[in-house]
Formats: structure tokens, C-alpha cells, sequence
């Protein structure tokens, strides 16, 4: 009898583990998307949206030091299923609810669970681990292989191009390269979220959500197929003080793992497929804010306020008219504050300047400002001030640092040049947010990688950078096409959340009269492509980046940004496609603002209204001059009543714009 116990144990072990593979399935919530998860040497799964195949392969595994492989060779002891229908108030956000729908499927074993789950919108998964404390993450495989050879859009790393590895510190301020997979340039990596377009129409976003202790995805496709995979910083091992005005911590070497944890239980960030059926339909999807780790329900942040900002740093405090020279100085603020005032403005910045450079103290202010006196001058005026802080000069002391500015009234820091997003600088990011939260002050993340929904788990953070904002035309020339990026970072980016992309230009110009300047810098396309970024782009502390003298000049324009509003009830994106065009609407209480944008192609937009609900409203619609096509500047008010059960046709003019405001 042991003999042939032997012999069949024999027999077991030569058969192939892929025999003993195990499938699961797991459909969204309206059945559209289905995702088939399988069991080997690692774990695979595929995709499909109704008959389409998507991702064909793709898999996910986590090695620990010491060897020891999350997904690989295991057999799940027990699965859980559940599904989840409810609705999420947020605090700031694009929408005031959200309907988080999906099914779960949970795949549970010894050392570490992996969790699928499947929306109507897309699919996303993440690895558990229970495993024993100390460990260390070695490295991730996260590929994603998709089943055809398709176009992408990709926001390749542009700086430090030398080594893969030296490109783990950049600004994350990319442009997009349209581009099939397997033409990736395997000289560079790419960050997410990245578009992926498959030929009979339907979209992809590459994502990750709950981005805590552990380093964020980098993409790269190494073997020139249809296959992106997963890449990651190290965790830094010596650094040392240096970069923009020393205000950064420079890696000089790594270790030769990801992160490290001296807990048990560990929720690793969640790898997202967003689909939909084309570029606005996957663009419109909250899948980062949903899978992000909800705020703490015993915090209370009814203290966070969203506003607008007057900005000094675009306009390079070019300010005329006045009897003081203006610049880093008490005056100087008094007059933005002022303007702020004014105009119904809440916030008026201090950017780089109002400590003493190179010293990365934030306790050593310029004789030249009075930091007192601006604070109590801005609070009488009923204006916020927040500061500009440099990386290092905030992390080193970052508790006296929120603990004696926000006694002396300061609402916010706006931290700058992180510029990494290995296990190191993400968990900066958490502890700066835990600890804003504690002293009741906002953070504006600038320098920075993409948002990954940490403003869901505190709503102190308020903003991100991470995108090639209107700063980048303060240098860059015609042939940084800033009118397509435009109209397709809406359909990637922002599909992650808020950017701090600082529109509000108020010199305009085409492709034949737009130049660079650093004192008067303008913005490519017209000036309604201006307002109408206030629409489409989503920023809930909104820079208006021109100086006071020129929106002076403006009032139309001002009245206009000063009173759209930065929080939204409900948001949805009516029409669009990647570097063409896009319509976005956005409803605050009663009131629709609507906003469309175009490429160097002029067009008519079509815009159906029926969506508001039968009935007339008052409207203003701000849409290009009839020379906008010569005279960037040139643009136009009307004021009418609108049947929302009749369609209306706007013009746009080459790079230009439109913003329509609905009050009942």
C-alpha cells in the first residue's frame, strides 16, 4: 500500500502545476465587464467589455525578501465573495456623491489575500499580506498585456534620461507621446495614468489608488510587444541635501528592495483597469477616489475650504501703477490682498522668496516681509494667506512648522520640489496630510507625483501638481504644444483627480503671435480657452495666475473666474476625444457652468442640454471674437434664455473655448 502511495505521489509531482490551476470569474455590477482570474505559477488574469478582449495574461505577484513569492504556485484556501452598492459623501471633491458599485472577489491564502473587484467602469486589484513582521518587499511584477498591438498615450519621464534608474527623480510634468506599444522607447519609462486606446473604439487607463508607505508605478515595456509592465524605485538608501535652492533630498543609492514594514498586515496600493466604451466615458470615472482609504469618520473637516487664489509667482509680481517697487515685499502682498478682497477671492500665496533662500529654514523670513502684518492685514479683508515651502525646509521640522504658522493664522502650505515617488517621499506625502489635518491647515502637493486619492483618506489636500500646467509657457516655445495637451489631459490625468494646472492668462496668443516672457508670460490658444480651463479642469484651490494690473484691465474676464465656483455637486464630461476637443458640464447648487475646449482645429460644438432637465434658464456664454482666429484676445458676451430642450451650437475658433453659465 505505501508503495503505491509512492508511486501516485510520483505521478502528482510530474504532472504540470498549470493542470491544477484554478479559475475564477467576476463580472461588474451590469454584467458589461468581465474579469477571469486564474491560478499558476502566478497569478493571471484577463479582461473582456461584452465580446472585446482587453487584457489577455496579465499578472501579478509580489516576491519578499528571502524569496518567498505572493501568487505564485498557491491554491486559494478559501474565496470570498461580496457585493457592495452604496453612496459616498464626500468633503472635496468633483461630485458631492458617489455611487460605489462593485462586486468582489477575494482569493485568501496562508501569508497574503489578493482582492479583485470588477465596476462598471473597470476592474482593480491588490495584494494583502499577512505575513510575519519584520518583512520586505523585494520587487512587484504588474503586467498588464493587452490583447492587441493598440495606441497609447504616454507621458514619458523626461528628465535624467541617462540610466531606467535614474529617472525615479522628475517632476512628473510630462506631455503625452501617441504612440502604438510596441514603439515604446525603451530608453524611458513612463508614469501612470497612461491611455490605451483598442481599435473599435474603447478606452484604458492605467491607475493606482491608496498610494500610502510603498512606491508608486512607473510603466515600461521592455520587449517591444503589447505588454506595459509595472516598474519601481527602490527604497533610498543615502541621500543628501541638494537641488533647487537646497530645498530637496537627492538619492545617491538605493536599496535593494521596494519598502520595508514592521507590521503584520499590509494593504499594498490597488493596480486599476479603468474602460469605457470611448475617451470621455473613461475619463468619467471615480475609481481612484473610490478605492482610496476613507477619512477617519472621528475627524471633522468642515474646516477645509476651498477657494480660489490670487498667485504671484506666474505674473513675476508684475504689478504697475503703484508708488512702491514691487516684488517679495509687505506692499506688494498688501495689493494682492487687496485685489483678493476686492474681487471675492479667498486666498492670496506667498510663493518662493519669503524665506531666506538656500537656507531651507521656514523660520527665517526676508527683512523685506512683515509676515505678521500681511496675516492680520489678509484676515480684516476676510482673505486667507498661504505659504510657498520647499520639500526639505517643511519635512525637517514639519510639526513647529504647521504648529507655529497655523497659531499665527496661515490656512495652508503649498509644499514643492518632492519630485520622487519611491516608499520614502509617498509616505512624506501621508505624514505632511496627517499632520496639516492635526493643526486644521490645507496642503497644495506641487512638485509631485499624481494624486492617488490620499485627499479621500484627508481632505486637507487640497491640490496636486503632477500635470505640465500654464507655468511650463513661461519658457516653452511654439513647439511645446501646450493647446493639445489641453484637450488630453482631461481624458488621463485628471481622470486620477484635482491638478494644480494654474490657468488664468490673461495675454493670449495663436501659433504666429505666441512667444515666451518672463515678466508678461501668455498662454497658447484664446482667451476663452482661459475661462473655459476653469470648467474643464478640476482644481478645488484654483490659481489665478495673471497679475492684479491685468485683470484689472479685464473685469469681463475676472467677474467671471472670481466667481465660478471651485466645489462641485455634480460633474460630468459631455463630449470629447483625446488631443481633439472636450465639453465638460459641472453643477453647484441650481446652477450648470459648462465648458468646451478644441486643438488648433476650429470647430462648431453641438452642445445637447436636455441632460439639465426640461426648462429655461438665464445663461452667459463667453465664446471666441470673430478674430480670436488672428487676435488671441478677442472674445465675446452674450447673455440669453435657453430652452434646455433645444440644442445650442457654439463656435470655437483655433485653439480656443467656450464657457456657458446656467441659472435658473
Amino acid at each position: 500500500m505505501k508503495r503505491l502511495l509512492s508511486l501516485s505521489l510520483l505521478a502528482l509531482a510530474l504532472v504540470p502545476a498549470d493542470c491544477f490551476a484554478k479559475v475564477y470569474t467576476l463580472s461588474s455590477p451590469d454584467s458589461h465587464i468581465k474579469l477571469t482570474v486564474t491560478e499558476g505559477k502566478c497569478i493571471t488574469y484577463d479582461v473582456s467589455r461584452d465580446d472585446v478582449r482587453l487584457l489577455d495574461g496579465a499578472s501579478a505577484s509580489m516576491t519578499l525578501a528571502g524569496g518567498k513569492v505572493f501568487g505564485a504556485d498557491a491554491r486559494a484556501s478559501k474565496v470570498q465573495r461580496r457585493s457592495v452598492d452604496q453612496t459616498v459623501t464626500t468633503v472635496v471633491y468633483r461630485k458631492k456623491q458617489v455611487r460605489d458599485c462593485f462586486n468582489e472577489l477575494t482569493l485568501k491564502y496562508k501569508e497574503y489575500d489578493v482582492v479583485f473587484r470588477a465596476y462598471d467602469k473597470g476592474i482593480a486589484y491588490r495584494f494583502v499580506a499577512h505575513a510575519k513582521a519584520p518583512f520586505k518587499v523585494q520587487s512587484e511584477q504588474a503586467d498588464f498585456a493587452f490583447a492587441g498591438d493598440w495606441n497609447m498615450y504616454v507621458p514619458y519621464v523626461s528628465q535624467h534620461l541617462e540610466t531606467i534608474e535614474s529617472q525615479h527623480m522628475n517632476s512628473f510634468e510630462s506631455r503625452y507621446d501617441h504612440t502604438p506599444l510596441s514603439a515604446w522607447d525603451k530608453s524611458r519609462l513612463a508614469f501612470s495614468p497612461m491611455m490605451v486606446n483598442e481599435p473599435s473604439g474603447l478606452s484604458m487607463l492605467i491607475m493606482e489608488a491608496d498610494l500610502m508607505d510603498y512606491p508608486g508605478m512607473y510603466l515600461y515595456n521592455s520587449d517591444g510587444d503589447s505588454t506595459l509592465e509595472g516598474h519601481f524605485a527602490h527604497k533610498p538608501k543615502d541621500v543628501h541635501q541638494g537641488g533647487h535652492n537646497m530645498l530637496q533630498m537627492l538619492v545617491d543609492s538605493r536599496e535593494d528592495y521596494l519598502a520595508e514594514y514592521d507590521r503584520k498586515d499590509v494593504s499594498f496600493p490597488w493596480r486599476i483597469v479603468a474602460v469605457g466604451e470611448n475617451d470621455a466615458a473613461v475619463a468619467d470615472n471615480d475609481l481612484v477616489y473610490l478605492l482610496a482609504t476613507p477619512q477617519d469618520p472621528n475627524e471633522d473637516y468642515s474646516w477645509v475650504r476651498p477657494g480660489k487664489v490670487a498667485w504671484d509667482w506666474w505674473n513675476n509680481w508684475n504689478i504697475i501703477g503703484v508708488d512702491f517697487k514691487a516684488g517679495v515685499n509687505t506692499d506688494t502682498y498688501k495689493y494682492y490682498i487687496d485685489f483678493a478682497s476686492k474681487n471675492g477671492i479667498e486666498y492670496v500665496i506667498l510663493d518662493e522668496g519669503w524665506a531666506v533662500n538656500k537656507k531651507a529654514d521656514l523660520f527665517q523670513i526676508v527683512p523685506e516681509i512683515n509676515l505678521e502684518q500681511i496675516i492680520a492685514y489678509a484676515e480684516e479683508r476676510n482673505v486667507g494667506i498661504i505659504l510657498w515651502a520647499g520639500y526639505h525646509a517643511f519635512d525637517r521640522d514639519m510639526e513647529k512648522v504647521c504648529k507655529v504658522y497655523s497659531e499665527m493664522g496661515v490656512k495652508g502650505f503649498k509644499v514643492d520640489f518632492m519630485d520622487r515617488d519611491d516608499c520614502d517621499m509617498v509616505d512624506f506625502h501621508r505624514r505632511a496630510a496627517q499632520m496639516c489635518a492635526k493643526y486644521h491647515m490645507m496642503v497644495d502637493f506641487h512638485g509631485t507625483y499624481k494624486p492617488t486619492g490620499l485627499s479621500r483618506t484627508y481632505p486637507c489636500v487640497i491640490n496636486n501638481e503632477g500635470i505640465h500646467g500654464l507655468e511650463q509657457m513661461k519658457w516653452s516655445t511654439i513647439e511645446v504644444d501646450q493647446v493639445e495637451y489641453d484637450v488630453t489631459v482631461p481624458f488621463i490625468r485628471f481622470a486620477a483627480g484635482q491638478a494644480d494646472y494654474t490657468q488664468g492668462a490673461m495675454r493670449n496668443g495663436t501659433k504666429s503671435t505666441f512667444h515666451t516672457s518672463n515678466s508678461e508670460p501668455m498662454s497658447q490658444g484664446t482667451r476663452c480657452r482661459q475661462l473655459a480651463e476653469y470648467v474643464v479642469f478640476y482644481s478645488p484651490l484654483n490659481m489665478l495666475c495673471d497679475s492684479p494690473s491685468a485683470y484689472m484691465k479685464e473685469p469681463e474676464c475676472t467677474k467671471f473666474i472670481a466667481s465660478i465656483p471651485v466645489d462641485w455637486d455634480e460633474t460630468m464630461i459631455l463630449d470629447g476625444k483625446a488631443a481633439s476637443h472636450i465639453v465638460t458640464a459641472r453643477r453647484h447648487g441650481d446652477d450648470w457652468y459648462i465648458g468646451g475646449l478644441t486643438s488648433w482645429k476650429e470647430r462648431d460644438v453641438e452642445l445637447d442640454l436636455s441632460f439639465i432637465g426640461a426648462g429655461k434658464y438665464q445663461a452667459v456664454l463667453y465664446k471666441d471674437g470673430k478674430n480670436a482666429s488672428k487676435n488671441a484676445n478677442d472674445f465675446a458676451i452674450e447673455e440669453l434664455t435657453i430652452d434646455t430642450g433645444k440644442p445650442l451650437t457654439v463656435h470655437l475658433a483655433p485653439g480656443g473655448g467656450f464657457a456657458l453659465v446656467l441659472k435658473k
